[in-house]
């Protein structure tokens, strides 16, 4: 039966194992957290090196898959088969493999745990595989979830870790990474480690360890433009010139375009109140203020020409009908925001 990360990882953390999982999907990361809590917890050290098989799909098919599935466990109360890279089993979309496997769902060894570990896309839902897991099997569909959700994700991951994070740490990372929540869980990972005991996490914190300057990052540019502070954004715009490499210009229009495609549904919305508004443009409640001052010191108007100078200077940085400069480019395109 289909169900979601959350309520399998529950499942799992109480000892509640199943014959078969299948999981698929485009968020890797609730694979990932599934598949490696059975890896480490399902089996003892001692037993682990007898009973659990991890095979890569590339490297076997269904029918080794499944003649290592019927065995029995060795001493001990079950056996672990995890096939990661599932999507790259060999015959994976043959009928008859396909028929393979969901005749095994149906009757599966008991003390065998089969996982299945189906990465970056979705199992086709038509398919009579897709029913018989549906029906005999847990299936996870992991998703990815909407950007304006990744922010209360990211404070509850650190509030598991016993940890805590600012309002200010939870944007740069959103804004910063976007909604790749195995990238997001990684660099909080890689932060703790250099903190001992529970810890707060802050915007400094996150521009030491992930590589955002505090004061000269997109995020700092984006308020600056937003509340019309020339003198900022000019400020920053120099510090990125200075340090092409870690600002190239792509990823800058891209979230410039994010932001004001956002700031033009505000435009659009200003009747609904502010939760309602929130979920329109889906943000974060908390960051909306910022949206609404931009809405305020630009008009719909002028919102519409700034979309496209950020058209036209993504063609540019790409070559298109200019040869000027990256830190060229995007002088003039603030400038033309600003003024």
């Amino acid at each position: 039966m289909p169900q979601t990360p959350d309520k399998v990882l529950e499942a799992l953390k109480n000892n509640q194992y199943s014959p078969v999982y299948f999981l698929h999907g485009e968020e890797p990361y609730y694979i990932d957290a599934i598949a490696e809590y059975i890896e480490q917890h399902a089996l003892t050290d001692t037993e682990r090196g007898f009973n659990q098989t991890v095979m890569y799909g590339k490297e076997v098919n269904m029918r080794n898959i499944l003649e290592s599935a019927r065995r029995f466990p060795m001493m001990a109360q079950r056996q672990v088969i995890l096939v990661k890279e599932a999507q790259e089993i060999q015959d994976i979309n043959r009928k008859e493999v396909q028929a393979n496997l969901g005749n095994y769902c149906k009757s599966p060894v008991p003390s065998t745990v089969l996982v299945f570990a189906y990465k970056h896309k979705k199992l086709d839902g038509r398919t009579e595989l897709a029913k018989t897991l549906d029906k005999y099997a847990i299936l996870v569909d992991s998703k990815k979830i909407y950007e304006n959700k990744v922010p209360d994700w990211i404070k509850q991951y650190c509030k598991d870790k016993k940890h805590k994070i600012t309002e200010k740490a939870v944007k740069m990372l959103t804004e910063y990474i976007g909604n790749d929540l195995a990238r997001t869980a990684n660099e909080i990972d890689k932060m703790l480690l250099n903190y001992e005991g529970q810890v707060e996490i802050d915007d400094s914190m996150v521009a030491k360890h992930v590589g955002i300057s505090k004061e000269y990052n997109i995020f700092e540019l984006q308020t600056a433009i937003a509340k019309k502070d020339v003198f900022k954004a000019n400020r920053i715009i120099k510090y990125f010139e200075k340090n092409p490499r870690n600002n190239p210009i792509i990823p800058i229009i891209s979230l410039l375009y994010a932001y004001f495609s956002k700031v033009l549904l505000v435009h659009h919305n200003r009747s609904l109140d502010k939760h309602a508004l929130a979920k329109a443009i889906n943000v974060n409640p908390y960051f909306l203020q910022e949206y609404i001052t931009a809405s305020q010191n630009y008009s719909l108007h002028k919102t519409i020409l700034i979309v496209n100078y950020l058209h036209q200077a993504d063609l540019q940085s790409k070559g298109v009908n200019s040869l000027a400069s990256e830190s060229h480019i995007l002088k003039e395109l603030i400038y033309r925001i600003l003024h």
